[in-house]
């Protein structure tokens, strides 16, 4: 397996982060009262988010945020199409769909119901 690394995000209820981004694939690996790790895709090139309990939590005040890297990003844009996730300027939830940046990187933007920003980047 090579190298990776992965975020440690806030999540005001484990159980609806659980259920957030299962609409995405992405299933639990480990859960306890103070830690839960959520995985997507195959052992070896999966994404790995990882959640600390922040009861606390503005959602419209977070300043989290993370990339996810994905060889298919039209298949995750088509379940987000499909999610209750809309497609819209404001508000938490939304998703903003994908475009070429100056970077050159094609780049999607959802926020989840915590208000992190996840940026979804097509892998080149």
């Amino acid at each position: 397996m090579p190298d990776f690394a992965t975020p440690n995000l806030p999540s005001h209820d484990f159980d609806a982060t659980r259920a957030f981004y299962a609409q995405f694939g992405f299933e639990c690996g480990y859960r306890d009262a103070g830690w839960m790790i959520l995985h997507r895709g195959p052992k070896g090139s999966r994404a790995v988010l990882e959640f600390f309990p922040h009861p606390d939590l503005v959602p419209e005040e977070s300043w989290f945020s993370c990339c996810i890297r994905l060889d298919d990003l039209a298949a995750m844009v088509t379940l987000l199409e499909a999610s209750d996730v809309p497609r819209a300027g404001r508000g938490i939830p939304r998703f903003h769909a994908p475009k070429t940046e100056a970077s050159g990187l094609t780049i999607a933007y959802m926020v989840d119901k915590d208000g992190t920003l996840i940026r979804l980047i097509e892998n080149d």
